[in-house]
């Protein structure tokens, strides 16, 4: 099965493709942030994250969207901008028939480090045991969005 996973944000959005055969460790196809520039309009910004998503789409065919909750913060702005990210981004999948499944962070820190209080070193040390060819230069996010991943395909057993 073909996932796009995504660890969401409007300045940075990290994205993942993972294939897993039955029986077969998870392949990472593809990993990459999105960022926008923060001196354009928020509606501009949620634009260009929705085309570039949808073009992946595309070019990937993944089955199923991954996708992290929302955590709430203390900044409610912030917070109410990554929510209407999630929301573009699953509607964007299901009108492109993908399944949709949402993850907490506990969740997918225990599904990759089996803690859920794990630090995010800890989720990247694992990523990189578990996942072979993540890039060298990766921002968190990107390793955020492969880990969101394989919370799906632990979650799916």
């Amino acid at each position: 099965m073909r996932i796009l996973s995504i660890d969401p944000g409007y300045e940075r959005l990290g994205v993942a493709i993972l294939d897993k055969e039955k029986g077969k460790k998870e392949i990472l196809i593809f990993s990459d942030c999105i960022k926008t520039s923060p001196k354009d309009i928020f509606e501009d910004r949620l634009t260009q994250i929705g085309l570039q998503v949808e073009q992946l789409i595309l070019e990937y065919k993944p089955e199923a969207l991954s996708i992290e909750n929302l955590f709430i913060s203390n900044n409610q702005k912030t917070a109410m901008r990554v929510a209407e990210v999630r929301g573009t981004l699953i509607y964007i999948c299901r009108k492109n028939g993908l399944q949709i499944k949402e993850f907490t962070p506990l969740q997918v820190k225990l599904s990759v480090t089996g803690d859920g209080k794990s630090s995010k070193d800890q989720v990247i040390k694992m990523v990189k045991l578990l996942v072979k060819d993540v890039k060298s230069g990766a921002l968190d996010d990107e390793y955020d969005a492969i880990a969101v991943g394989l919370a799906y395909f632990a979650y799916s057993r």
